[in-house]
């Protein structure tokens, strides 16, 4: 089956470009629209109500432009809202991003993980229930206060950001993890700063691979592929663009919109 219409993103800002980039990467014939909603980074502080509002209005948006499918490319949104948008919009599927705790506590030697995280998803009840089924492995979890609001203001690299990371990692060093799970889209971009921090048999597992094979059975279950083409791929924003232009490259369009 032919479906040439595109996949929806979206995201509490800059940070699901992660998820974005390994969806794409494994269907590259696919269309895509992006949504940074960065004029409300980040969800993690938000309640609960806040965030089911924010993530229909996202979704929203997202049908408005034909799309097929929907990635919930934010774990606070999905630990928060994914149940009401699977219940409320049942005619699309959604792709959910959670923190990937079960092959961390599958494969670590000492039973003994990290999780970095935002307040919104591990104070959520599916991050809880998650958490519970691993009861022979210990987790150490950490809120990652302040990591989303650097990135979204073009600060990956600065000596702020280097001083919060050794803030909430040194302890879990000093605990003696040997996986680093990370809770938030925005974190694999912190990646190469956390490798410079963290002793080489201490390991990072994020989710965007999952996700983007996850997609690929979805589709392939619904609505189906797209043709061969020359695809098109718009990101829109209500924030900063030159923050998203530095994470995606020059070669894709970017919309500035207030929403």
């Amino acid at each position: 089956m032919i479906d040439n219409r595109p996949i929806g993103f979206f995201d509490s800002g800059v940070g699901g470009t992660s998820i974005w980039k390994e969806v794409n990467k494994l269907l590259p014939n696919e269309n895509s629209i992006y949504l940074a909603d960065s004029k409300y980074a980040p969800y993690g502080i938000r309640s609960k109500d806040e965030i089911v509002s924010l993530s229909i209005k996202n979704t929203e948006f997202l049908l408005n432009k034909n799309c097929k499918l929907i990635v919930v490319a934010c774990n606070t949104a999905t630990t928060n809202a994914i149940d009401v948008l699977r219940t409320t919009y049942s005619n699309i599927p959604f792709i959910g991003i959670e923190p990937a705790i079960k092959p961390a506590a599958a494969s670590s030697k000492r039973n003994l993980i990290g999780v970095l995280a935002t307040k919104g998803t591990i104070s959520s009840d599916l991050f809880s229930k998650s958490v519970k089924q691993y009861s022979d492995t210990k987790i150490i979890e950490q809120i990652g206060f302040g990591l989303v609001e650097l990135i979204e203001s073009n600060k990956i690299h600065s000596p702020e950001m280097t001083a919060l990371l050794h803030l909430y990692l040194d302890p879990m060093i000093r605990a003696g993890i040997d996986y680093l799970v990370l809770g938030c889209s925005h974190y694999p971009y912190l990646i190469p700063q956390m490798k410079q921090i963290l002793p080489p048999e201490i390991k990072i597992i994020d989710s965007g691979s999952a996700v983007a094979r996850q997609t690929d059975i979805v589709l392939m279950q619904t609505s189906g592929y797209s043709e061969p083409h020359i695809t098109e791929h718009l990101f829109y924003t209500n924030g900063n663009c030159s923050v998203l232009r530095n994470l995606i490259g020059m070669e894709y369009k970017i919309i500035e919109q207030d929403f």
